[in-house]
């Protein structure tokens, strides 16, 4: 499968700005996005579904917490050491929890396949994930757009994408998902580099 490099970034955000202006004034102004490459692992999903409808920023602390307690090394097996009450007092709801244990137990039992999902298509990733409990379209899309740096992905859900369209655009509000995908057929085969710019827009905006 086709994956993503820092080199194959730039190129392809060239050519994006080309293809949009909109992108091309993010590209002027910022300058490149970041990668932002994620480890194809058990702790990725664990951030990534800690991310879910809260900040960036609060999911961090909660991660930050969480590695802490393991010593940096978030594995599905000293995950399931933790008793709901010290994951609560790191920051996970009582949801959360229930979905990262869960996530742990797959895992363990052989019933996700965590290492056999590079190898898969995109749609086949998305299937197996959302075989779980708490992970949907958003967090199978964003495993894949940042572990599995798979080049052609928009993340179904993404606030901080429509955000940054509705911005862009001049939008009196934000897109429904089916106009935001109508919307960036330009993009393809490279809506990943295109959701990068969105993000890092959105981010550099939010900081100034």
């Amino acid at each position: 499968m086709i994956a993503l490099t820092a080199e194959s970034l730039c190129t392809a955000a060239d050519l994006l700005a080309q293809r949009d202006p909109a992108l091309a004034r993010v590209l002027e102004q910022y300058g490149y996005p970041p990668l932002w490459e994620r480890a194809p692992s058990f702790g990725s999903l664990v951030h990534i579904i800690l991310e879910q409808q809260v900040s960036l920023a609060s999911a961090q602390a909660a991660f930050t917490k969480l590695s802490h307690l393991l010593d940096g090394s978030v594995l599905p097996s000293s995950f399931l050491t933790l008793d709901d009450q010290t994951l609560r007092d790191a920051g996970f709801s009582r949801q959360k929890t229930l979905y990262t244990r869960g996530l742990a137990e797959a895992v363990l039992d052989g019933s996700l396949p965590l290492d056999q999902l590079s190898e898969m298509d995109d749609e086949a990733v998305k299937t197996t994930l959302k075989q779980l409990k708490g992970i949907g379209d958003w967090t199978a899309d964003v495993f894949l757009t940042a572990c599995l740096l798979r080049p052609d992905i928009l993340p179904k859900g993404d606030i901080a994408l429509y955000e940054a369209y509705k911005v862009l655009h001049e939008l009196e509000k934000r897109p429904h998902h089916d106009d935001f995908v109508a919307g960036t057929v330009h993009w393809s085969p490279w809506r990943s580099v295109g959701i990068r710019l969105l993000w890092h827009f959105y981010l550099s905006e939010r900081g100034r």
